[in-house]
C-alpha cells in the first residue's frame, strides 16, 4: 500500500510455517512448513530474522496487510506454544493466523487449503488447536507423500529428505502457496480454495 512503512501498524495477520529447528530436520519432509515461509519471505523481501515469541520471524506486507511471518522453534508437537503467545500479543483471532505444514495423505505437487477443521492428525496443528481452543485457522496443507514401503517408520519417512525431481514440484507449490496466502489476507479464502485445491 502507498505510504506504508514495512515496520508500521500494528500485525494483522500471522503466517505461520511448522518445522523443527534442528540442523539435522533442514530440507525434510516435516520442515515443508519452514521451507514455503522461506520462500514466501523472499518473494515479498521479508528478512526473517528475529527471534520473538519462540520464533524466527520477520514483519511485512502481503495483500495490503502488516503480516508476522513465524517459524516457530518450539518443535513441531509444541507448535502452540508459539502460535498462541504472538496471538495473545497482538489479539489476533484464529481466522487471522494461516497455518501452513506437511500432509502425507497428498502427493508431492499437491496442495490443499481449509478455512478451518480438526487437525487430521498433524501434531503441530493439533497443539496450536488445543493451546487455542479453536480449529477456525485457515490452513495450508502441502503434499509429502505418503510413504514408500507400508513398512517403513512413519517418523523416519517425514524426516527424509526431498528428491531433486521432487523440490521442483514443491517450488510450484510454494509459489502457489505465496499466492494463496496473499488471498486470504485479502479476505478470499473462498477463491484461493477454488484455485489451488
Amino acid at each position: 500500500m502507498f505510504g506504508f512503512k514495512k515496520t508500521g501498524g500494528a500485525v494483522e495477520y500471522l503466517i505461520v510455517g511448522l518445522g523443527n529447528p534442528d540442523r539435522k530436520y533442514e530440507n525434510t519432509r516435516h520442515n515443508c512448513g519452514w521451507l514455503a515461509l522461506d520462500y514466501i519471505a523472499e518473494k515479498n523481501s521479508c528478512r526473517i530474522n528475529r527471534i520473538k515469541y519462540k520464533s524466527y520471524t520477520g514483519e511485512c506486507v502481503i495483500g495490503g496487510k502488516k503480516v508476522m511471518l513465524m517459524k516457530p522453534t518450539t518443535y513441531m508437537n509444541n507448535s502452540g506454544q508459539a502460535v498462541v503467545e504472538a496471538m495473545n500479543f497482538y489479539k489476533i483471532p484464529p481466522e487471522n493466523v494461516i497455518v501452513i505444514f506437511d500432509d502425507i495423505s497428498l502427493d508431492v505437487g499437491k496442495m490443499r487449503i481449509r478455512a478451518k477443521g480438526s487437525d487430521g492428525g498433524q501434531k503441530g496443528m493439533r497443539s496450536i488447536i488445543y493451546l487455542s481452543g479453536s480449529d477456525t485457522f485457515p490452513r495450508i496443507k502441502i503434499g509429502i507423500g505418503a510413504k514408500p514401503n507400508p513398512n517403513w517408520d512413519l517418523a523416519d519417512w517425514v524426516l527424509s529428505k526431498f528428491s531433486s525431481d521432487e523440490r521442483k514440484q514443491l517450488d510450484k507449490m510454494f509459489e502457489n502457496a505465496n499466492s494463496a496466502v496473499e488471498l486470504i489476507v485479502s479476505g478470499k479464502i473462498d477463491r484461493a480454495m477454488n484455485m489451488y485445491n
